[in-house]
């Protein structure tokens, strides 16, 4: 099992001021930075914290990348069934599928109480979120055959529209 990085052992508060100044000055300037870390009391080498702010990098990149994805897929279809949300669902248990599987992880360092209590978690999410869908798939339906069925009550009985025609529209469309 690798060493654990000194930067995951800083303080927290110094730790998100690390993460902090890599974001302003654009993941650079590495030995400054060990200058100013070493000014409040953290012994870092440069190279330490280039490996830590290169996946801090990659880390970023890859949350921009989501979140632009993520708003161009709002824009382009809007969720009424919660797609997004089951989707969503579907990508975290999938993740933990894969660390479970993988186990490439310390067991010392993974709670597996809070581990199945977050795929339970998700499992109720995932039957919730089927649940609103089939409720606003029923809300639209019933919307749907009560604007059918005050259009064609408003229907005049002329221009060959009698009332049997009407209702084996009513029959038709399933609004008896």
């Amino acid at each position: 099992m690798p060493k654990r990085s000194k930067v995951e052992t800083l303080p927290p508060e110094l730790k998100a001021w690390l993460d902090g100044e890599l974001l302003k000055r654009g993941f650079a300037d590495y030995v400054q930075l060990a200058a100013d870390l070493q000014k409040k009391g953290a012994d870092l080498s440069k190279s330490s914290l280039h490996r830590y702010g290169s996946k801090f990098e990659e880390r970023m990149a890859q949350l921009k990348a989501s979140t632009e994805q993520a708003k161009a897929v709002v824009a382009a279809s809007p969720d009424d069934e919660g797609a997004m949300n089951e989707a969503l669902i579907r990508l975290t248990q999938d993740k933990l599928f894969g660390i479970l599987v993988e186990l490439d992880v310390d067991p010392a360092s993974v709670s597996l109480p809070k581990l199945t209590k977050s795929i339970a978690d998700l499992a109720r999410s995932s039957i919730g979120q089927k649940r609103w869908s089939l409720e606003a798939r029923a809300a639209a339906r019933e919307e749907l055959l009560r604007e059918q069925r005050e259009k064609l009550d408003a229907l005049p009985n002329k221009g060959g529209v009698t009332a049997e025609t009407k209702a084996a529209i009513r029959e038709a469309l399933g609004i008896v």
